[in-house]
């Protein structure tokens, strides 16, 4: 079963997330895609771990996921669009190939019988990018998210805190 959670920044995508994986298992999978890139960015990642109790595993793991094994259990992805910006970025903002890598191995981690609850970010229906490599990247995720979409059972759109359920 794979669940996609998407919407703006601050929409309670997370927190939504991880209600869902407790409700799905006492013990499931938080795997985070940050790079550590500043202390406020490590301040974040802390913030974010202080949010989940012992019963969760914590994986870090910025692009290869499908070394992981998802078999068998319940793992929440957080979040698609730092997961792609390490791809973005390690491809010097090549857009198809960082789409060609990003698929591949969602791929690889969906053929896994495992429940998968993907967090990412609706980039695109802000304010429009003023940097060439801002638009690139707003491509790079709105493709990703269509991919992710078509090949999830459910579809979550978070707005303002509350879910509505777009597919499935």
């Amino acid at each position: 079963m794979i669940y996609l959670i998407t919407g703006g920044e601050r929409s309670g995508k997370s927190s939504y997330a991880q209600k869902l994986a407790l409700e799905l298992s006492d013990a499931p999978i938080y795997v985070a895609t940050a790079r550590k890139w500043d202390s406020d960015f490590q301040n974040r990642i802390d913030r974010h771990q202080q949010e989940r109790d012992e019963g969760w595993t914590n994986i870090e793991k910025e692009k290869y996921l499908s070394e992981i094994d998802f078999s068998g259990k319940v793992a929440l992805i957080d979040c698609v669009t730092l997961w792609l910006t390490n791809f973005f970025i390690d491809t010097k903002n090549d857009v198809a190939v960082s789409l060609e890598e990003a698929k591949n191995e969602f791929i690889k981690i969906a053929k896994q019988e495992g429940t998968l609850i993907i967090v990412t970010n609706e980039i695109g229906m802000g304010v429009h990018a003023e940097t060439h490599i801002g638009r690139k990247f707003t491509e790079l995720q709105g493709w990703m998210n269509q991919f992710l979409a078509s090949n999830a059972d459910e579809v979550v759109l978070m707005i303002s805190g509350i879910p509505v359920k777009i597919k499935g």
